[in-house]
C-alpha cells in the first residue's frame, strides 16, 4: 500500500460512506422540487412554503451543493481526479445555501425549524471540508487519476 497510485483500503470506506451521506441532499433536492407528497408530508404548510418558495439562485446553489457532493463521491470511488473539483463546486453551492438560509432567512428558519439548522450546517461543512482535503490528499498521492 505504499506504492504510489495503489488504492488504499480507506478510499473504499470513505468513498462508500460519503456516497451514502451525499445521496441524501440529492434525493432531498429532487423530491422537494418535484413536490413529492410523501417527501413533503413531514413538514407543515409553512415549512413547505419556505422550501418551495426558495429563490431561484438559492435553489441552483442547493442543486450544485447536493449533486456536486454526490458526484464527487462517485468520482472518488472511480478514482478520478475530478472528485476534487466536484467537491469544490459543492462547497460553492453550500456557501450559497448557507447564506440564503442562515443570513438572509435566519429568523424565518429559526422560527420554522428551531435551532437544528444552526447545528446541522456546521456538521455538513465539516464533512464536506474533510472530503475536499481527503480527495486532494489522494490526488497528491497519485491514487486519483
Amino acid at each position: 500500500m505504499t506504492e504510489v497510485g495503489k488504492t488504499p483500503w480507506h478510499l473504499w470506506v470513505v468513498g462508500g460512506l460519503s456516497l451514502l451521506w451525499n445521496a441524501f441532499p440529492a434525493v432531498d433536492f429532487t423530491l422537494t422540487n418535484l413536490q413529492n407528497d410523501f417527501w413533503l408530508s413531514q413538514y407543515n404548510e409553512e415549512q413547505r412554503a419556505f422550501f418551495l418558495g426558495t429563490a431561484a439562485w438559492a435553489n441552483a446553489c442547493w442543486a450544485l451543493g447536493g449533486f456536486g457532493s454526490f458526484i464527487g463521491s462517485l468520482l472518488l470511488l472511480l478514482r478520478s481526479r475530478h472528485a476534487v473539483p466536484a467537491f469544490l463546486a459543492s462547497a460553492i453551492g453550500l456557501a450559497g445555501v448557507s447564506y440564503y438560509q442562515l443570513v438572509q432567512n435566519g429568523e424565518t428558519l429559526k422560527r420554522l425549524f428551531g435551532q437544528a439548522p444552526l447545528y446541522t450546517t456546521p456538521v455538513i461543512w465539516a464533512v464536506l471540508l474533510a472530503l475536499i482535503f481527503y480527495a486532494r490528499a489522494m490526488q497528491a498521492r497519485g491514487v486519483l487519476r
